[in-house]
C-alpha cells in the first residue's frame, strides 16, 4: 500500500529531494498536501507533475495565479498562512515539515497537535520552541523524525530504550568554507566566499552559518531536546569530508558513527521509510577512493559561534530565541555588505547582553520575542555605520 505524503515546503531544496525520491518511487506515495511560500510557479508544476489532492500557495497575491495555472486538475488550491496550517492538520500518514524560519512553527505544531508522524527539517521549531514542541509531541503521541543529517545520523544510531547507557553524542562539522582561514583572514571575507561551502550544496543563509559554524551550535540546541541527555554530553568535532555524519559514545568504549555521502537525499528517504528503509539515488560511499578521515577539535577563538549556542541553551528560557533572530539579521546584514563576517558573532552576543525577556509559554511567547530581538538587532546594526 502506498503512504499518503504531506509536504510543507515543497518548492525548496528539502522539499525538492523529497519529491525526487517520490519520483523514484511512483506508486510508492499519495501525495495529499504541498505548500510554498511565493514560488507559484515551481508549485504549479510541481503539483500538475505529483498531483496532490491540495497546493497551498502562503502569498494570498498569488492565489490567482495558483488556480490559473492547475486549471482543470481538479487540484485545490488555498493560500495564506491559514491555509497552510490547515494543510498540515489533513491526514496523512506522513509529513515532511521543511519550511524554513519561523514560518514552519506553526503548521509543524499543526501536524503535531494530530499526532502525525512528521520529518522536521525546520530549526526553529527546536532552537526557539525546544520545550513547547517536544511536550506537544509527547502530549499528542506523533513521532519526530529529524531530517538535518547530523540529528537524523545520531538517531540511527541511538539506542533510545538504554540511553542512560550512552555517554556521549558528537556532531560533526565540515568547517565550512573557512576551516583554515586566520581570524584576520575571515574578519573581511566576501559573502561570496561565504557561501562557496565545500561540501554541501546550500541555501546562502545556511551556508553562512556554516562558515561561522552558528549552523553547529544551533544544531547543539537542537540534539539537547531531540536526545534525552545532559547539556555536557553533546560535543563537536570538525569532520572536513563531511562523511561521517554523527557519533554516539556507549559506556562500554564503544562508538557508533553513522556515514555516507553528503547528500541529503540519504537522511530524507529514511525518515519517508521509517521504521523500513527504501532505496536512494545517492553516490556510494567508496573509503578505499576516499582514503583518510580526519577529526579536530573546533577552534572556539576563531569560531565564537559555538560557545554563544552553548551559552544561551545553558541560559534557556528566552535566550535561544534571541540568539536564533540576531543571527538570522546578523547574517542578512553580511550578506547586504552592511557589516563584515568577523562582526556576525560579536553582534549576536551583543544582543544576547541584552535579553531580559522570560521564558516562553506559547508559540505567540516566542513570536513576539523574536521580533523584539529583531528589533534590537536592527538598532544595534544601525549604530555600527
Amino acid at each position: 500500500m502506498s503512504k499518503s505524503l504531506t509536504i510543507l515546503g515543497s518548492t525548496g531544496s528539502i522539499g525538492c529531494s523529497t519529491l525526487d525520491l517520490v519520483r523514484d518511487h511512483l506508486g510508492a506515495f499519495d501525495l495529499v498536501a504541498i505548500s510554498a511560500n511565493t514560488n507559484v510557479g515551481k508549485l504549479i508544476e510541481q503539483a500538475r507533475q505529483f498531483r496532490p489532492q491540495i497546493a497551498v500557495i502562503g502569498d494570498e497575491s498569488l492565489l490567482a495565479e495558483l488556480r490559473d495555472g492547475l486549471s482543470g486538475t481538479g487540484i485545490e488550491v488555498a493560500a495564506g498562512a491559514e491555509a497552510i496550517i490547515d494543510a498540515a492538520a489533513m491526514k496523512s500518514d506522513f509529513v515532511m515539515a521543511g519550511i524554513v524560519g519561523a514560518a514552519g512553527m506553526r503548521p509543524t505544531m499543526a501536524a503535531v497537535e494530530r499526532g502525525a508522524t512528521l520529518g522536521l527539517a525546520n530549526k526553529e521549531c527546536l532552537v526557539c520552541a525546544g520545550q513547547i514542541m517536544m511536550k506537544e509531541v509527547e502530549r499528542c503521541g506523533a513521532t519526530l523524525l529529524p531530517v538535518d543529517s547530523e540529528h537524523n545520523a545520531i538517531f540511527q544510531v541511538f539506542d533510545g530504550d538504554r540511553a542512560h547507557h550512552v555517554r556521549r553524542i558528537i556532531l560533526t562539522a565540515s568547517g565550512g568554507p573557512f576551516r583554515t582561514m586566520t581570524r584576520e583572514e575571515m574578519q573581511h571575507a566576501t559573502p561570496a566566499q561565504a557561501v562557496a561551502h565545500p561540501n554541501w550544496d546550500m541555501g546562502a543563509k545556511i551556508s553562512v552559518d556554516s562558515a561561522t559554524m552558528m549552523n553547529k551550535g544551533l544544531e547543539l540546541i537542537e540534539a539537547y531536546h531531540l536526545f534525552p541527555l545532559e547539556q555536557d554530553q553533546f560535543e563537536v568535532l570538525v569532520h572536513p569530508q563531511s562523511t561521517v555524519h554523527g557519533l554516539v559514545e556507549y559506556d562500554d568504549g564503544s562508538v557508533l558513527a553513522q556515514m555516507g555521502s553528503p547528500d541529503m537525499r540519504t537522511p530524507i528517504a529514511y525518515c519517508l521509510a521509517w521504521p523500513e528503509r527504501m532505496d536512494a539515488p545517492v553516490e556510494r560511499l567508496d573509503l578505499a577512493a576516499l582514503g583518510r578521515l580526519d577529526f579536530s577539535a573546533p577552534d572556539n577563538a576563531r569560531f565564537p559561534a559555538i560557545q554563544l549556542c552553548r551559552d544561551a541553551l545553558k541560559e534557556g528560557g528566552s535566550a535561544p530565541i534571541v540568539l536564533n533572530a540576531a543571527n538570522e539579521m546578523a547574517v542578512a546584514a553580511f550578506l547586504s555588505e552592511k557589516i563584515e563576517f568577523g562582526a556576525i558573532s560579536a553582534l549576536v552576543g551583543t544582543v544576547l547582553e541584552k535579553n531580559t525577556d522570560p521564558a516562553p509559554q506559547s508559540l505567540d511567547d516566542v513570536d513576539a520575542i523574536d521580533q523584539k530581538a529583531r528589533t534590537v538587532t536592527a538598532t544595534v546594526i544601525e549604530s555600527l555605520h
